[in-house]
């Protein structure tokens, strides 16, 4: 086993599923996620060179999304998904049901807004929650809800990046076809959702974190504490800290 595929391996040690080991699932689909960005790294560079059209970049998209991500592209994946009369570039079937519409761009588009705005109106239609969006080096992930009131991006990775190959591959995990069927997509779907300011809001009022932090201010002023103490904690979070910065945020 070659030194990239060992540091995956240690690198699935710090998020285990079950106990203190990692499912066998996960760590041969992170190793897999490994290898196939090392092999798709001289053709996607080659198609960059000579900017390659959008139909070029589709052949490259269709094999990483078999190679690496193991969606069976036969039975999977749809090319051209008509969506009432439209089309968009691929619809992504799971256990026979529509998962997700994938909006592929030349190689050398920057994406953005405008990008998404297509297959985010196609995904409210079919009642799709998500949509992935890439030129085939940059992949995002987009939670559209009913194509309105979606959690926004989930994923978003550059095949060519500068981080290290285990962040890559950390960042792309969550979208292979076995961790979405574990819920891992959705599972980081909820913890993007959660960093918003009133949930995070919510978490900083809970019960744990305001005896969290009235245990470190009495360490801090050596006061033994006194009746009603973490409700004053919650009431100086709630009107000084937290209520400011949703202020802000609003």
């Amino acid at each position: 086993m070659d030194s990239d595929a060992t540091q995956i391996l240690n690198r699935t040690a710090e998020f285990p599923e079950f106990g203190d080991s990692t499912p066998e699932w996960e760590a041969d689909a992170r190793i897999r996620i490994s290898e196939a960005v090392k092999r798709f790294t001289q053709p996607l560079t080659e198609l960059l060179e000579r900017d390659a059209n959008e139909g070029d970049t589709r052949l490259l998209v269709t094999d990483f999304l078999s190679e690496a991500l193991s969606y069976n592209k036969y039975v999977e994946l749809t090319t051209e998904y008509r969506t009432k009369g439209e089309s968009v570039d691929y619809g992504i079937t799971l256990d026979g049901d529509l998962f997700a519409f994938i909006e592929v761009k030349p190689c050398g588009t920057d994406l953005d807004a405008r990008n998404l705005r297509q297959a985010k109106l196609h995904a409210g239609a079919e009642g799709v929650s998500w949509v992935v969006l890439t030129n085939g080096r940059v992949w995002q992930v987009h939670h559209v809800g009913d194509g309105e009131d979606g959690t926004g991006i989930v994923v978003d990775v550059d095949l060519l990046g500068e981080t290290p190959l285990t962040a890559r591959v950390d960042a792309l995990f969550p979208l292979a076809r076995e961790a979405v069927s574990h819920g891992r997509l959705e599972n980081l779907r909820a913890w993007r959702a959660a960093l918003a300011p009133e949930p995070l809001a919510e978490v900083l009022r809970s019960d744990p974190v305001a005896s969290a932090i009235r245990a470190e201010l009495r360490r801090r002023t050596d006061h033994l504490g006194h009746l009603g103490d973490l409700d004053e904690v919650v009431h100086a979070l709630t009107t000084g800290v937290i209520g400011r910065r949703l202020q802000q945020e609003g």
